[in-house]
């Protein structure tokens, strides 16, 4: 059965724990694995703007041994109406793997359903995998290894039904991590995910808490974790949004509030002064710069683990 990474809780516990390993032993070895040697495709298909991304799973492809053969839906016939179905069918028989950044999550779920190789989900509205991927590897990396993540209390702060809130509470979770959202009224995460979540969480003794207090979010936390406030799609509702987020702004008295080291994650863009003030984002205790690198880390290591299995 050829597995998939569309939602963060398509990895078990113990799953997530081997990706992240090998993501830590890739960023001390980038060339220690190369399924795709060949070179082998691997298609990564774009329907929003990107940077990391597009960088990270090039590289990484490369890395992997494969040619990493991209696309968008602009200038490909997906553009032109032609269906999920048809395009996954296509592309099966080509390349190795299909990793795709796209809108609805029923998208890339219709995408996997029709697909052989894998489907991996590199962003959609509803959960962002590859990112918490990366942001917990990054945390393991700087706290002793992967061993150290479970019992961490991890906030994150501003827009509670964005695709980082509801991947922080599966993967966060997953992690045996303390995941607590703080979020105004009106940005609550989906109900089924923090359902999902809280089920995750009792088996790996982590916990899930939503909260509309920004200080009772990150008060005593060990990881402080933001987004931007105005999500691509969302610029219409810059000014609500602004006026909305601006109490959970993580700052100086975020990091006062928080447990004594804690580290500070952003996937971003960053708009310095908006969701976070320029001394966190660039300060010592921000983990921002080993979180985009570890994009890259964590992409090669889902990449290899799927093909795989």
């Amino acid at each position: 059965m050829t597995r998939h990474l569309l939602r963060d809780d398509d990895l078990s516990p113990t799953e997530q724990r081997e990706v992240l390993e090998l993501a830590l032993e890739l960023r001390a070895d980038r060339y220690k694995v190369q399924p795709f040697v060949g070179p082998k495709a691997v298609a990564i298909i774009f329907d929003k703007h990107s940077t990391r991304t597009r960088v990270s799973f090039s590289a990484g492809v490369a890395e992997l041994g494969g040619y990493p053969l991209v696309l968008d839906t602009g200038t490909s016939q997906m553009g032109r109406g032609e269906s999920v179905a048809d395009t996954a069918r296509v592309l099966e028989r080509q390349v190795s793997a299909i990793v795709w950044r796209t809108y609805g999550q029923r998208l890339i779920e219709e995408m996997a359903a029709h697909s052989s190789v894998p489907v991996i989900n590199a962003l959609t509205d509803s959960f962002h995998p590859c990112q918490i991927l990366a942001d917990l590897a990054a945390v393991a990396d700087a706290r002793g290894g992967v061993g150290a993540l479970a019992g961490l209390d991890l906030a994150y702060v501003g827009d509670g039904a964005n695709n980082m809130a509801q991947s922080y509470l599966l993967g966060g979770a997953t992690a045996g991590l303390h995941v607590r959202i703080g979020t105004p009224d009106g940005y609550l995460p989906d109900a089924e995910v923090v359902a999902k979540a809280e089920q995750i969480a009792e088996s790996t003794g982590g916990s899930v808490t939503v909260t509309h207090s920004a200080d009772d979010a990150v008060s005593g936390a060990d990881i402080i974790a933001t987004d931007t406030w105005v999500s691509m799609g969302d610029e219409a509702q810059k000014a609500e949004r602004e006026a909305a987020f601006s109490p959970y702004q993580v700052n100086a008295r975020s990091l006062e509030l928080a447990a004594p080291g804690a580290h500070v994650l952003h996937c971003l863009p960053a708009y310095r002064g908006k969701e976070i003030t320029a001394s966190v984002l660039d300060g010592e205790q921000s983990l921002v710069w080993l979180e985009a690198e570890y994009r890259l880390h964590a992409q090669k290591a889902v990449l290899s683990w799927l093909v795989e299995r």
